[in-house]
């Protein structure tokens, strides 16, 4: 399939989901949504689990930063991945200060970050695996975008109109672009950070199933939510993208892997 036609099929299911996220019907968040299942307070700390299952997110950020650190990159890799391994760090601080004292006000610095590893990892992947430069040019933009999303919801639920279409599609649409840029240009024959990027996918997913099955976790266990266990999972999603990184970049032997890099010359519309 030639490279033009993989592209307009990407293109294609960028518009016809964004038009399935115009046609839902206009929602606003949820109070209930701020109430968790475990509201438990430890060594003075507010919703001890879910402020403290964001260390995680920490120390995966700066292990980012350390690999990035330690390998010679060109500009345009190094920012994309500079900015990807930033929000998985600010996550770690906007969640927990969310969680701490949960409500619409602090939930922006919780979602503000995420969009900024949702739509970075988008376009990491696109760079990776598309068009290097394209990637470059649609960092600004996309991750601009995912931060409108939360800007865009919050405003309207200062209206009275709370609208989180734009935010939902900004937060799954990666789940579905990203597999779909593998399908398509993911050379299957040199597997290296592929797999990677499956699993931050599937542990994403298992992510939102903790999410949605917060309260029956709890009562099942007794000690644990789902939601803190969602916060490890999304962690260990993060985690993955780390290893994505080191093993489209790093040789065994720990040297740069110059020789992976996704065709950075390439033209997008290169046949």
């Amino acid at each position: 399939m030639r490279k033009i036609t993989k592209i307009s099929i990407l293109v294609a299911v960028v518009l016809v989901s964004g038009l399935i996220a115009a046609m839902i019907p206009r929602n606003g968040q949820d109070p209930a949504f701020h109430q968790f299942a475990d509201s438990r307070h430890w060594l003075g700390i507010q919703n001890f689990g879910n402020v403290m299952s964001n260390l995680p997110f920490l120390a995966i950020g700066a292990w980012g930063f350390i690999e990035l650190q330690s390998r010679g990159l060109p500009k345009s890799v190094w920012v994309s991945f500079a900015v990807l391994f930033s929000g998985i760090l600010l996550t770690g601080f906007g969640s927990a200060y969310y969680h701490w004292a949960p409500n619409n006000d602090r939930l922006i610095f919780d979602r503000m970050p995420m969009t900024v590893v949702f739509m970075s990892a988008l376009v990491v992947s696109i760079g990776q695996w598309v068009d290097q430069r394209a990637s470059s040019w649609l960092l600004g933009p996309l991750v601009g975008l995912g931060i409108a999303s939360v800007l865009w919801w919050y405003h309207t639920e200062l209206l009275g109109v709370g609208d989180l279409r734009l935010y939902w599609w900004v937060q799954f649409f990666p789940m579905v672009g990203i597999p779909l840029i593998l399908i398509l240009f993911g050379r299957w024959d040199n597997l290296q950070g592929v797999t990677a990027l499956v699993w931050v996918v599937l542990w994403y997913a298992v992510a939102k199933g903790l999410e949605a099955l917060d309260v029956q976790i709890f009562h099942w266990t007794g000690f644990v939510s789902g939601h803190t266990l969602k916060h490890l999972a999304a962690a260990v999603s993060a985690g993955y993208l780390i290893v994505m990184f080191k093993r489209r970049y790093v040789l065994e032997s720990g040297t740069t892997g110059q020789r992976n890099f996704s065709n950075p010359d390439a033209s997008m519309l290169e046949a």
